[in-house]
């Protein structure tokens, strides 16, 4: 077939792709964590990538192993778990490209033999059967591939992959654009939609087709591509000869050898043989036709060539990568017909390595795979015997004899003629390298900055880095570059700005929802009304009574425990307990009355129906208090509840039961027998005795009450007719699994009126009353937050001056916290304070005069930076940190990490989920000793420190004695159980089925790691398990130990509680695992085969059955439910099918006439409105009586008539809406990850309706926590819709990842907290805020090597912000200080835009449309957008859609660059950075680990050793030592030199990977971004477009964006500039200046059309 005729289909489908391109979403491959996901890696598309980047040259192999390797180690390091695919067809795109060939074939046979990476090369081609069901069973999430390649034809087969792994719902993520930082890597994600699944099932076969003709198109061009290296030599001859020149090899060197020797040897020998049969086959067509003009090269130029290649191996086999890496870099190329020759010695590397791999008898050393050849080596060898021989250099005794014993070996295999000797090793004399007139690389010359930090004299710089002060270069007082460092003044006197002048921050800044000093009236019942609505919404969240808190001052602490009795009472202590007394015999009086009114109702409802009577019941017992009424009611539901079951069992016969009668009986036994064991009487124990009989179960009825056995046969076929048929413990596990009761303390605790606290619960109440800090991590819903509460309350009763900080993740969370708040507390305050205050991005109210403040991490940051908030700081008491594990998370966990180390009082940190709470409280532990320190440096006197008494408080206002303890509080029982469902859609009809835990789990997974900590069973769920491991091993030993009925703590017992059934469930797994390790690991597999579910059937468009599940999950009564979603539009669109569906449905049911009728009625309302209104007007005219009353009365009976009517017709029947009428709780919520942050919003079922990147191990299980309400559902149950089968087992089997640090500093951070440590209120305690941030990153908690490396990153900011003008040489702020740190979330495009102020460029640019005007015209505003929009507004287009972009309606799309002016400037600011970084990079350097350094980073091949100190030849060529500090070793085997490092852009790939420092660390903003295949990236002009059309579709159509991101973006980008607008305003004395106007001007001018969106 024909190419040709699909190159219209081909185009079709790269369209396709190309469209999808642009909408991709630029995140992080492993969001947070990526434990639970699984990817995969196209082999070629890492082999291209690779060879593209631009530090790289031709021909050095180990340098491109090495970026290889590089890149998969950061993948594991994040904790990526892939596999590398290298397809078969994939090989023939590279026959135009020999060189890459061997070195692709080395690269598979590296990675399967020296690494651990799962490498596939089994499969043809991405349409291969094969292939698809590798993907169907491994199921990856997404495929890591290139989006062009190095030729048309390889693009194409690109496509292809992605095109069918959309077919199977896998998503594709493009290598091109990828970014790393400490923990993430960010890359364009474009996810698999249904369209692009339909395009591939309707066009299948001509897929199909298409892909064959490329093969075989491909294979053509290698015949094409081979003819002028091999002449009429034939693929298959030239692959049988290179097999036999192995063959020979083995016979010369049958011990074996290494690879470099065995390829150098063999290859060479075929490639003379080769060249020597073309030659010949040449010189028969020459005879026969006329000389072509230009010689080849004759065959001893081509053995001198190999002799050279030969002694370039010998090199690398005895010189260390220290030498090699100082090798001359020779410029000069290689004439043409020597890269013809190379050419086709590079095809007999991919012949011989092709074949190698097969010699399994052979001792074949493959270490080395990596290290197979070096061009630029060669060269330079080639250099020296054509230019340089001259100097006589001894080769050594080593390197001749590896010389001499290859060349010897050549000689050997190559039998047709004679090679000649290996001395000399030039007989020819033809140069085989280009003239040049520079021909060797000059890197001394290369300037490099001075090496040398600017000396400083400032305390904090002392104390954080003094330790290494001594050890480091600095420069001299006469340096140029401390002699020109910037003066600010001379801005401020050109254009009269004060720069220094303090700004306000974000607190003033942002918008105060009350005034507190207002008393206007219309004011204050605004804020009454906001009062009472907090409290109405407090109280929807939780059902818990205000109180009101009255001030103690401090008492001294009282720790409750067992206390012996007192001996004698006093007077007042004996008056209140007969006090109490009387009132509990009242109030059982009254409950007493209110059962004997009630019972005779529930008893006959109990008769009528069971369940119905039983609610009831229940419902008294919850308002019942008094123990003895409640044990009666327990006893009249069992006797009903017997009645019943032997009226059922009568009338079933001998048929399957319906056990719910028998559940209903052993829950009031559980009742009667667990909780009031004191009142039960004989003939109670009678009555429960014959209960147990009655449902089968003598033996616990027989060790309750003991009665004579009947031994007739009709008592026995009786006992048979109302038994369960079942044992009690499988009973009990079976189907009272939700009902089984907790081991419950009974004994109160004076600390709490509402409950009885659990132990873990008490001790967070003494680490409250002790003043100690603690990392709480229990479930969702277990209680964790009372301790907050409790801590609260005990603040507000100390006095009115001690703060509680609450910090949440969320501004959704504040809200329902302050709320929360609002409801539980309430206290008589002084004028001027509240008791709650907020303190958001978006507003505030009451956050400095109130005592307890909910607030984000970022806002309470700024607070505590701001250095004239330190008086208010001191006033905190407790910090209370909720959901702590987004210290670890993706944005503003830096954030997280400052609070904690920053704040001097106790803390209590929640999460319930940290795999590592251990590491994280001992890095707490270490803050806390440095404070503790620093407190007692200060000489404070801890116990009795006033805290925050401000003038006029109270004299006694003292602070109890701060503990520095951190205590680690776990807890991991569930109030209820999970169970987990798999949805599965076949032919429209929606089904579940029940998803076994275990099934998750395989044999290698036990035996490597166990069983998840966290992975637990439910009752029903053990005994499932027990049953399928007993069904397959009929011998197996343990079978009846482990029997319900038999196991130990279930023998003979009447309740059997939960902690029973977790020894149970710990027994069974730990017998599973002793099956896997014991040998038995065939019926191990096979138990874990059975129990998972059945194949999952889904042929639909699931989106578009989104609204039958939810119908489904509410005819199963499992509403409310939360649906778990992971992008914006998906949420609102499955929101509105949900509505769409119900407003169909309720269409389908309203009769035909119905709105016909509503609409008569709506004009009868209306003409009887007009008549009750004219009436009126005539009855007010006249000042008599109104006479026609009755006709008043008459038309307002009429109103309310057909309003009633009206409100019938439009009632919404119930079975077409999911809300509860009676309730306002919504019944379905649509929502993303958000809501699982903290949220209170617990329900009966967690649904995950869309697979996510997001959808990892951490957020699974907060979002599933959210499955089960406490006190309503004694189950919780999860469903899995539209998430394939491997995903969810990964989920429920993967660990939660463990929290790590991120690289804590940045230039606009270190800024602020010179800010605060020069400006701060309490200099003393400023600092030691300062150097508590610096000295506590989580990332150097017990890595001194990197605390030492943050010390010099430390310093490198401190000499950029000196520079730069930003701090003096004492440390203090000056210039525009203030500016840059209000603008630190924009880094380092704060920086660059305080530099272009500074350089006077905003002024040249705002001037006026006439002088003395103040507007600006529309060109100024939208080059003034222009450039802002470089700087603040930066979204890059991958660069594929740059290539050939649509045409486009509204939109400019593609961002223009910089004006010229402020494309110089920045280019200077980037060359002033670049410099200062790489003098960084050179001191840094010291603290590499050189012995890793010389290895390969994944495969660990070490190229470390002494260097060769005989050969005189290569101390020659390898004397470049100089210019070698910073760059890695193998990135200068390219002729990389520290020179490298002052081009912007290369830092990632070329410095020292053991130093931890990445280029995202340096404040450079480049102009121009470039994909790793050297394409230019685009910048969305989305901003820009904006501001010029103001369409949010217009956005959206052309520039290709999310609603809703472009709606975010768009407003951080107002915000940005309104900012910078009020920032200069406060800055400048002139009030006409032109800059400060034009930003008035288009501050004004966004944010109106920003608003009218």
């Amino acid at each position: 077939m024909d190419l040709e005729k699909y190159m219209m289909f081909l185009e079709d489908m790269s369209q396709l792709i190309l469209n999808e391109v642009p909408k991709a979403d630029y995140d992080s491959l492993f969001n947070d964590f990526v434990e639970s996901e699984f990817f995969l890696l196209d082999g070629d598309s890492l082999l291209i990538m690779c060879v593209c980047e631009k530090s790289l040259k031709q021909g050095q192999d180990l340098h491109f192993f090495y970026l290889v390797e590089r890149y998969l180690v950061d993948l594991i390091t994040k904790g990526g778990q892939f596999a590398v695919v290298f397809f078969k067809d994939a090989e023939n795109t590279y026959f135009n490209l020999p060189e890459l060939l061997p070195l692709r074939t080395a690269l598979i046979l590296h990675l399967q033999h020296n690494t651990n990476i799962d490498v596939r090369t089994d499969f043809s081609g991405c349409l291969s059967q094969e292939w698809e069901a590798f993907l169907e069973e491994s199921y990856p999430y997404f495929l890591i591939v290139a989006d062009e390649g190095l030729n048309n034809l390889q693009t194409h087969l690109f496509n292809f992959l992605i095109i069918q792994s959309w077919a199977l719902k896998i998503n594709a993520v493009l290598f091109a654009g990828q970014v790393a930082d400490v923990l993430r890597l960010y890359a364009y994600f474009m996810p698999s939609r249904h369209k692009n699944q339909m395009f591939f099932q309707k066009n299948r076969r001509t897929i199909e087709n298409a892909y064959r003709s490329l093969i075989k198109q491909l294979e053509k061009c290698r015949a094409l591509a081979f003819a002028p290296l091999f002449g009429n030599l034939k693929w298959e001859n030239m692959m049988e000869e290179a097999h036999e020149t192995i063959s020979l090899l083995k016979q010369l060197w049958p011990e074996g050898s290494d690879i470099r020797r065995v390829l150098c040897v063999t290859s060479c020998s075929l490639s003379l043989r080769f060249y020597h049969q073309l030659l010949e086959s040449r010189s028969e067509t020459t005879a026969a036709h006329q000389q072509v003009e230009g010689k080849p090269l004759a065959l001893q130029e081509v053995e001198d060539l190999c002799k050279l290649h030969c002694l370039s191996v010998a090199f690398l086999l005895c010189l260390p990568l220290s030498q090699r890496a100082c090798t001359r870099f020779v410029t000069s190329h290689w004439i043409e017909d020597i890269q013809t020759f190379l050419k086709m010695k590079k095809c007999c590397d991919y012949f011989i390595l092709s074949d190698v791999n097969i010699s399994e008898s052979w001792n074949l050393d493959l270490t080395h795979l990596s290290d197979l050849s070096d061009e630029l080596l060669l060269k330079n060898i080639a250099f020296y015997y054509e230019n340089e021989n001259a100097q006589g250099l001894h080769l050594g005794n080593v390197i001749t004899k590896d010389y001499e014993h290859l060349w010897d070996t050549v000689s050997k295999l190559v039998r047709p003629f004679d090679v000649g000797k290996p001395f000399p090793l030039r007989t020819t004399k033809r140069p085989f390298l280009k003239k040049n007139p520079s021909p060797i690389k000059d890197t001394s010359m290369e300037k490099m900055p001075s090496l040398g930090f600017i000396p400083m004299s400032c305390q904090v710089v002392d104390n954080f880095v003094g330790d290494i002060l001594k050890d480091l270069p600095f420069l001299t007082s006469d340096d140029p570059v401390v002699t020109s460092l910037v003066k600010q003044k001379e801005f401020d006197e050109l254009v009269h700005w004060h720069s220094h002048k303090p700004l306000s921050d974000d607190y003033d800044r942002t918008k105060c929802q009350f005034n507190e000093k207002s008393r206007d009236p219309y004011y204050l019942r605004s804020v009454q009304k906001y009062h009472v609505f907090q409290r109405f919404y407090g109280n929807s969240l939780e059902s818990v009574s205000s109180k009101f808190v009255v001030t103690q001052g401090i008492k001294p602490r009282k720790f409750y425990g067992p206390t012996s009795k007192k001996t004698q009472e006093t007077k007042a202590e004996i008056i209140t307990r007969e006090n109490k007394k009387r009132l509990l015999a009242k109030e059982e009086e009254k409950e007493e009355k209110k059962w004997s009114v009630l019972s005779f109702s529930i008893e006959e409802e109990m008769k009528e129906d069971l369940n119905s009577g039983i609610k009831n019941l229940e419902d008294f017992l919850k308002s019942c208090k008094s123990s003895s009424v409640k044990f009666r009611v327990e006893m009249v539901g069992l006797t009903a509840c017997l009645k019943a079951w032997k009226e059922y069992c009568q009338s079933e016969g001998e048929t399957t039961k319906d056990l719910s009668i028998a559940v209903q009986m052993m829950k009031r036994i559980y009742s009667v027998v667990e909780k009031y064991p004191e009142l039960l009487q004989e003939a109670d124990r009678q009555v429960i005795a014959k209960c147990l009989r009655y449902l089968g179960f003598e033996e616990l009825a027989s060790s309750l009450h003991l009665t004579q056995v009947a031994g007739n046969v009709t008592k026995e076929k009786r006992k048979n007719k109302y038994s369960v048929g079942i044992g009690p413990a499988r009973f009990q596990l079976q189907y009272m699994g939700p009902y089984l009761l907790r081991d419950e303390r009974k004994d109160p605790d004076p600390r709490v009126q509402d409950f009885i606290p659990d132990t873990w619960q008490r001790e967070l109440l003494d680490v409250v009353d002790k003043n100690e800090s603690a990392v709480i991590v229990a479930p969702t819903s277990s209680g964790k937050t009372y301790a907050s509460y409790y801590c609260m309350e005990r603040v507000l009763r100390e006095g009115d001056d001690g703060v509680v900080v609450y910090v949440a993740p969320t501004k959704a969370l504040v809200n329902q916290v302050a709320a929360t708040v609002q409801n539980r507390f309430r206290k008589n305050l002084p004028d001027g304070e509240a008791l709650c205050g907020v303190f958001t991005r978006d507003y505030r109210h009451d956050a400095l005069n109130s005592q307890i403040l909910i607030t984000v991490p970022a806002c309470f940051e700024i607070l505590l930076l701001a250095p004239h908030r330190q008086a208010w700081v001191k006033r905190i008491r407790y910090v209370i940190f909720d959901e702590v594990h987004c210290l670890g998370g993706e944005i503003g966990a830096e954030i997280w990490e400052h609070l904690l180390v920053m704040i001097r009082c106790p803390f209590l940190a929640l999460s319930a989920t940290i795999s590592n709470p251990e590491h994280l409280t001992e890095w707490l532990q270490s803050v806390k000793r440095y404070w503790k320190q620093a407190d007692e440096r200060m000489g404070q006197n801890i116990a009795s420190r006033s805290v925050g008494c401000r003038p006029g408080s109270r004299k006694d206002c003292l602070l109890a004695k701060q503990s520095y303890r951190v205590r680690l509080v776990l807890y991991g029982e569930r109030y209820n159980d999970l169970e987990k469902h798999i949805c599965s859609v076949n032919n429209g009809v929606i089904s579940f089925n029940h998803f076994h835990p275990c099934a998750a789990l395989t044999t290698d997974h036990i035996e490597k790691y166990g069983f998840p900590s966290d992975l637990t069973l439910s009752p029903r769920e053990m005994v499932q398990l027990y049953d399928t491991m007993f069904h397959f091993w009929a011998g197996w030993p343990r079978a009846q130990e482990l029997c319900p009925e038999e196991f130990i703590h279930f023998k003979n017992k009447i309740v059997i509680k939960k902690s029973d059934t977790r020894k149970y469930e710990e027994s069974l797994k730990a017998e599973l695992t002793d099956w896997v390790k014991s040998g038995c690991v065939k019926q191990a597999r096979m138990v874990l085969k059975h129990l998972r579910p059945g194949s999952v059937i889904s042929s639909e468009n699931m989106a578009d059955m989104f609204p039958l599940l939810v119908e489904k999950l509410k005819q199963m009564e499992k509403l409310p439910a939360l649906f778990f979603l992971f992008k914006l539009g998906a949420v609102e669109e499955r929101a509105r099918s949900v509505k769409t569906f119900l407003e169909k449905k309720q269409q389908r049911k309203r009769p035909p006439k119905a709105d016909k009728e509503a609409h008569d009625m709506e004009n009868k309302l209306r003409k009887v409105r007009k008549s009750i209104e004219k009436q009126k007007t005539i009855d007010e005219k006249s000042l008599k009586k109104p006479r026609n009353m009755d006709q008043s009365l008459i038309h307002e009976a009429e109103h309310d008539n057909l309003l009633k009517v009206l409100e019938k017709n439009l009632e919404i029947p119930q079975d077409c809406t999911y809300a509860d009428q009676k309730a306002l709780d919504a019944q379905v919520v649509t929502a993303t990850g958000t809501l699982a942050l903290g949220i209170n919003m617990p329900c009966k079922s967690v649904v995950f309706a869309q697979n996510s990147i997001y959808l990892d191990a951490l957020n699974y299980r907060q979002m599933s926590g959210r499955a089960g309400r406490r006190g309503q559902d004694l189950l919780g149950d999860v469903y899995f819709f539209d998430i394939p089968l491997p995903k969810i087992e990964k989920l429920i089997k993967s660990n939660v990842p463990q929290l790590r640090g991120q690289f804590p500093l940045s230039i606009s951070l270190v800024l602020r907290l010179m800010l605060l440590a020069s400006k701060g209120d309490d200099p003393g305690d400023a600092q030691a805020k300062v150097l508590s941030v610096l000295k506590h990153s989580l990332l150097s908690f017990k890595q001194p090597r990197t605390l030492e490396m943050l010390k010099l990153y430390f310093l490198f900011a401190l000499q950029f912000l000196v520079k730069e003008g930003y701090l003096d040489r004492e440390g203090n702020p000056v210039g525009f200080a203030g500016l840059v740190s209000h603008l630190h979330y924009h880094e380092p495009s704060n920086l660059v835009f305080v530099s272009f102020l500074v350089r006077g460029l905003f002024h040249n640019l705002c001037q006026p449309t006439r002088k003395g005007s103040k507007l600006f015209s529309q060109d100024v505003m939208e080059k003034l957008v222009l450039v802002l929009a470089n700087l603040f507004g930066r979204t890059y287009f991958p660069a594929k859609f740059h290539e050939s972009p649509p045409k486009f309606y509204q939109s400019k799309v593609f961002l223009e660059d910089l004006p010229k002016d402020f494309k110089d400037a920045l280019d200077q600011y980037n060359k002033n950075v670049t410099e200062d970084f790489a003098s960084f990079l050179m001191i840094v350097s010291r603290l590499a680990d050189m012995k890793q350094e010389y290895q390969l980073p994944l495969s660990h091949t070490d190229f470390s050793g002494e260097e060769c100190e005989d050969s005189q030849l290569a101390s020659y060529l390898m004397s470049c030592k100089e210019g070698r500090v910073a760059i890695s070793p193998f990135v200068c085997l390219s002729g990389n030199s520290d020179g490298d490092l002052l081009c912007p852009g290369t830092l990632d790939h070329v410095t020292l990977r053991t130093i931890g420092i990445s280029s995202s660390q340096a404040p450079v903003l480049c102009p121009q971004r470039f994909d790793n295949q050297g394409r230019k990236m685009p910048l969305n002009a989305y901003a820009l477009d904006f501001y010029k059309h103001g369409s949010l579709t217009g956005l959206v159509q052309d520039n290709r964006m999310n609603e809703g991101l472009a709606y975010q973006l768009l407003k951080d980008f107002a915000l940005t500039i309104q900012s910078i607008s009020v920032s200069l305003r406060e800055l400048c004395v002139n009030e006409e200046d032109n800059v400060v106007l034009a930003f008035e001007q288009l501050s004004k001018s966004f944010l109106e059309k920003f608003n009218k969106i």
